[in-house]
């Protein structure tokens, strides 16, 4: 053992799948959120930066794996870049899902592959600002400075409601506009952790694990995550296991999820309990 030891999760199910990790770990996938798992969750999305420890420890535990998969909302090379994850020495083998798996981006080429954008997406991010502007969501704020619009890149568009006066009213009162704004060209809408993302439907992080995990040919399965989306990929995992890939879900501690923490078999102190569990994943495989 090293310095950093294994926490044991809860369940018996995430204890057979932390047991099938250790025991076989080059058919192993371990796959992890960026924004709340990896990377604080700050005010501003454009300032978050995954944790220090991060990249460090993936990149001891990654040679050890079948694979190390980040899934992410944000767009493929917008996570890479956030993440500080191109030319890492160890993470030859990283891939990145964005857009919850619409895009991929490997380290072994550093190129990103993807459809075409969704037309909808371009057409309610042009309706928003008026939409935004009729909520009354910010009228107290330095608007529109504080306008809390995120575009993923053209594939999926999102409203932060974190820096608004009152976060929560801002994020209730916008759920049915946006809900409408989404039908209206095609999409869906995911909320999460005062944010709301209206997306192309038909894809998820639990689609986009599954398909990583039988690409792989994986015998096991970790999943760390925060939020809301990532109740899909706790959900894959569980199907997985009665199809004999056992798997652990970790939570990345949230008070504002507490539906993550229900379903996980580990709870572990956001990124810095992320990056302290893969610290000692790396020790125990090192």
């Amino acid at each position: 053992m090293g310095s950093h030891s294994l926490p044991a999760p809860v369940t018996e199910a995430g204890r057979e799948g932390l047991a099938a990790l250790l025991a076989r770990p080059e058919r192993a996938v371990v796959a992890l959120d960026f924004d709340g798992t990896l990377a604080p969750i700050v005010p501003d999305p454009e300032r978050a930066r995954a944790h220090p420890g991060a990249v460090p420890a993936l990149a001891r535990l990654a040679p050890h794996l079948a694979s190390v998969v980040v899934i992410t909302g944000r767009p493929a090379d917008v996570a890479v870049r956030y993440g500080g994850f191109a030319g890492v020495a160890g993470l030859d083998r990283l891939v990145v899902l964005g857009h919850y798996g619409a895009e991929r981006w490997d380290a072994a080429t550093g190129t990103v592959s993807a459809p075409a954008p969704h037309p909808g997406v371009a057409a309610a991010r042009a309706e928003l600002p008026g939409l935004l502007d009729a909520s009354g969501a910010w009228k107290d704020a330095a608007w529109p400075q504080s306008a809390p619009v995120e575009d993923k890149g053209g594939r999926a568009v999102a409203v932060h409601t974190r820096r608004a006066p009152d976060p929560q009213a801002a994020f209730e009162a916008l759920r049915a506009p946006l809900a409408g704004l989404a039908e209206r060209h095609g999409l869906v809408l995911e909320p999460g952790r005062l944010v709301l993302e209206l997306r192309p439907p038909g894809m998820d992080k639990g689609v986009a694990l599954a398909g990583h995990v039988r690409a792989t040919g994986a015998g096991s399965v970790l999943y760390a995550g925060d939020d809301l989306g990532d109740l899909a990929a706790f959900a894959a995992v569980e199907e997985l296991r009665p199809q004999g890939v056992p798997g652990l879900l970790v939570g990345s501690g949230s008070a504002e999820v507490t539906a993550l923490a229900e379903r996980a078999d580990l709870v572990v102190d956001g990124p810095d309990g992320v990056v302290e569990l893969l610290t000692a994943l790396a020790d125990e495989l090192g």
